[in-house]
């Protein structure tokens, strides 16, 4: 799903796009100038529309910028230029391979959880063991997702199903923990990715306590090195650190953008419980 932040950043001229860009790396016109090679002059020129851009500017200034490629593509398009980067949808035909790398990863994982999910942080795919959760949570009428395939679309949303009390929150006895770890991350890529990123964490804000989570610092932790998540289930309560990856070498924006998050237990007796 297209947000109006995206939808408004889509139709902005290329000189409005680099100049918020530039704002939100609260980089300044002269660092940018002398980052990309030109002067201050030209790129005020640039962002004002006085002047057009050329392809070979455009892709100096995303580089300078350290834009992720579906950006720089975007820079491109508003320019009027034809984009650099390929987009696959993974339904695509020859995505099959990358199809089936993807479930043979999330089906090494099991009996632990697994899940594969997007920029937006929308669920892609799950294994049997992940899937179970997020089934557990789904609204009346929303479609289940299958384990190790694709999931239907509209796809869950991760940070929705965490932050909305009828999603995982009843599930997850040290929520308000995992929420701040969590958004703190948030928080971080929205400082990267600017627009989508804020537009998100505004969107979050709506459910209940995730406004003032926002409005906290990031400051005081306590002494824990990492937070673990600690699952209610009908078995019992189970303690489960998670690690992302991300794909390397990938040469599509759309194998660029996943991540795959995958559960370990935190303890033996979450391990010989999920196990058995």
């Amino acid at each position: 799903m297209v947000t109006a932040m995206e939808r408004r950043a889509e139709d902005a001229p290329a000189g409005a796009l680099i100049a918020q860009w530039r704002k939100a790396r609260r980089v300044s016109q002269l660092d940018l100038a002398l980052e990309a090679g030109v002067s201050a002059r030209h790129l005020s020129f640039v962002e004002t529309g006085r002047s057009r851009p050329s392809r070979g500017l455009l892709l100096t200034l995303s580089r300078a910028l350290a834009l992720a490629p579906r950006d720089r593509n975007g820079l491109l398009l508003a320019g009027g230029f034809a984009p650099v980067y390929r987009e696959t949808a993974l339904d695509a035909p020859e995505m099959a391979e990358m199809r089936s790398a993807l479930s043979l990863m999330l089906r090494r994982n099991e009996p632990f959880p697994a899940v594969v999910f997007d920029r937006r942080w929308d669920i892609v795919m799950a294994n049997a063991a992940y899937a179970r959760i997020v089934n557990a949570t789904l609204p009346a009428g929303a479609a289940a997702i299958e384990p190790e395939a694709l999931a239907p679309t509209p796809r869950p949303n991760l940070l929705r199903l965490l932050c909305d009390p009828a999603g995982y929150k009843p599930h997850i006895l040290n929520w308000r923990e995992v929420v701040r770890a969590v958004l703190s991350r948030v928080r971080r890529e929205a400082a990267r990715d600017g627009m989508q990123g804020a537009a998100l964490l505004r969107e979050l804000a709506h459910f209940p306590d995730i406004a003032q989570m926002l409005e906290e610092a990031d400051g005081e932790r306590g002494p824990a090195l990492i937070v673990p998540v600690e699952l209610r289930t009908p078995a019992g309560i189970v303690r489960l650190l998670s690690t992302v990856a991300t794909l390397g070498t990938a040469q599509d924006i759309t194998l660029q953008e996943i991540r795959i998050e995958t559960f370990h237990p935190a303890d033996e007796a979450t391990d010989a419980m999920l196990r058995g």
